[in-house]
């Protein structure tokens, strides 16, 4: 039995044990629906062997090929990942485009007796979904900037926002990227998952509510916004945190601590800003590095390279800006601060 989609948030209802994607590990990798498990029923390079016969030889001959591969992988499986799954499980199986190989691993699966669903469509109609959400749809809930020069602790007091009962997307986090020249945590997710990922988190927004996202520029990394959450984010409030240069550097310090533990990446990182400043300003910066001066460090780069920057971006938008002081950016004074900001939301919401 196919099942069909109509919404994101449907399949979270429909209680399969497992939803398994029999795609290539390559397809898998690039993007799959949240949740799933690859157990693919071809893998790339038999993936590849079999299209190739397909159009060199014939059809049936590479159907003939294909089907002796599925079943040799699908009994690994049953061997292997599936080998403790009790009677009573229920699993979902999907591949491309929901043919055959989701059909002829659900067909194995059913005759073993388990209750296998395959999804119609197959990921290309999850993706569907997830495309019409994020680039045709309107933006589905009123959006509030969190805005303030680098920093500024901006993701940190995001993520404390929740606890205090406002919604918050948390781009950062989804692209696994903090929006800088120095913010990479390592390898980012494809344009599809990532699209994916905010897909699901816009699907769970109360719509009568609004969604604090922190200020990003178009790219968060190498992740692009959506045209359509990047217009509502350039027309939204803002609320700006302010806090001293100073408070700035000490936190830029704490929070990069897996930068500055590798001084050669940092090294490499304070080369790539050559194009934009002069020779004798990235010496003087890689001295600080190397003598492990990160305070001066942070402030140099604030000063001389990301405010003026922030500053530029944001004389762009037309959306006012409300500023929210911090003295202080301490780790216990954030809290507080996340306090205070949950407040004006609040309030804000009220005189609406």
């Amino acid at each position: 039995m196919a099942i069909t989609l109509t919404s994101l948030t449907e399949l979270a209802t429909l209680g399969f044990d497992d939803i398994i994607d029999a795609r290539a590990p390559s397809e898998y990798l690039d993007d799959h629906i949240p949740g799933a498990i690859s157990l693919p029923v071809l893998d790339d390079d038999e993936r590849a062997r079999v299209g190739t016969i397909y159009k060199q030889v014939s059809p049936f001959t590479a159907r003939k090929v294909g089907a002796a591969l599925v079943a040799r992988n699908v009994a690994a499986h049953l061997e292997g990942p599936l080998a403790d799954r009790t009677g009573g499980w229920r699993p979902l199986v999907y591949c491309w485009r929901g043919g055959q190989r989701s059909g002829s691993f659900a067909t194995i699966l059913s005759q073993v007796g388990w209750r296998v669903e395959t999804l119609a469509g197959g990921y290309k109609a999850w993706r569907g979904l997830v495309v019409k959400a994020v680039y045709d749809d309107p933006f589905p809930a009123p959006v509030i900037v969190l805005d303030g020069n680098t920093g500024s602790a901006k993701t940190e007091v995001l993520n404390l926002l929740p606890a205090r009962g406002v919604q918050v997307i948390d781009l950062e986090g989804m692209a696994n990227h903090r929006g800088s020249v120095f913010g990479s945590l390592g390898a980012q997710p494809s344009q599809r998952s990532f699209e994916a990922r905010l897909a699901m988190a816009m699907a769970g927004l109360d719509p009568a509510r609004p969604v604090v996202v922190e200020a990003e520029s178009a790219k968060v990394g190498q992740c692009r916004l959506p045209p359509k959450l990047w217009r509502a984010m350039c027309d939204a409030p803002r609320i700006s945190i302010d806090a001293p240069r100073e408070e700035r550097a000490a936190y830029l310090v704490r929070a990069y601590a897996d930068l500055t533990s590798s001084p050669g990446r940092l090294a490499r990182t304070i080369d790539g800003l050559r194009p934009f400043h002069a020779a004798e300003l990235i010496a003087n910066w890689q001295a600080m590095a190397a003598a492990g001066d990160y305070l001066s460090l942070a402030d140099g780069l604030m000063q001389a390279h990301y405010d003026p920057r922030y500053n530029r971006h944001r004389s762009r938008m037309a959306a006012p800006v409300t500023g929210i002081a911090a003295p202080s950016l301490a780790h216990d004074a954030l809290p507080a601060l996340a306090d205070h900001l949950a407040d004006h939301l609040a309030e804000a919401v009220r005189l609406r």
